[in-house]
């Protein structure tokens, strides 16, 4: 990821920590919640930098703030996170698909060629894309059918084991386990079964492709999936 961040970036990590997968419990009608300490874990960031741009982001009236210091999407700054997020998948697929490159590696220039692209551009990239409906992570282009569809889904580390589901998305905030999860197979759209779960020692098994294989709780949570 890079190492300095600007306001999109705060805008997208909070508006992934607002709309978290299998449940969305808004502040308030069109506001969007999260805890400002995990935009800093999230970017890599120190808290007293997010806290300084989460000041900016307030003043510019994109962010507010909670009772207990929760950063708090207006509907100005919930406006312009879906529009930075739809902008970032649609690069990917322009990256994976015409591009050559892998979908791991396209998150990350992704990141970098966010500010690229003006928003005309984006919507010719989209038409000539046959306008696609997910990213090459799994995540739908639209965020309202994102958000939607998050009622779905579950991470892996939550099902019981024997239970069979496919793999609908992959977390993207650990770019190093974005490339394992592609190094194992376990791509968008993989069935896998969960043999068995062990979160005291942080592992889980795992059928894929009629083999098994041990993974990490870490690993599993990012895992988003779909019970068969």
């Amino acid at each position: 990821m890079p190492t300095s961040h600007g306001i999109d970036d705060y805008l997208e990590t909070i508006y992934f920590l607002a709309f978290p997968i299998g449940e969305y419990r808004p502040a308030a009608p069109g506001l969007s919640q999260t805890i400002a300490s995990r935009v800093a874990e999230m970017l890599g960031v120190s808290r007293a930098s997010a806290g300084e741009m989460l000041k900016r982001l307030e003043a510019e009236g994109l962010v507010e703030r909670g009772e207990r210091k929760e950063a708090i999407l207006t509907p100005a700054g919930a406006k312009r996170a879906r529009k930075v997020v739809r902008k970032h998948r649609i690069i990917e697929r322009l990256l994976t698909d015409f591009m050559g490159y892998t979908a791991a590696e396209a998150h990350v220039h992704a990141d970098e060629l966010g500010g690229t692209f003006s928003d005309e551009m984006v919507e010719r990239i989209e038409e000539k894309l046959g306008h696609p409906e997910r990213c090459p992570h799994g995540w739908p282009i639209d965020p309202d059918f994102e958000q939607s569809e998050n009622r779905e889904l579950e991470p892996l580390s939550a099902l019981e084991a024997g239970t069979r589901a496919t793999i609908v998305r992959l977390a993207e905030h650990d770019g190093d386990l974005l490339h394992w999860y592609y190094d194992e197979g376990l791509a968008p759209g993989a069935a896998v079964e969960l043999r068995a779960a062990e979160p005291a020692a942080g592992q889980f098994r795992v059928v894929l492709d009629g083999a098994e294989k041990a993974i990490g709780e870490k690993a599993a949570e990012g895992l988003y999936v779909k019970r068969s």
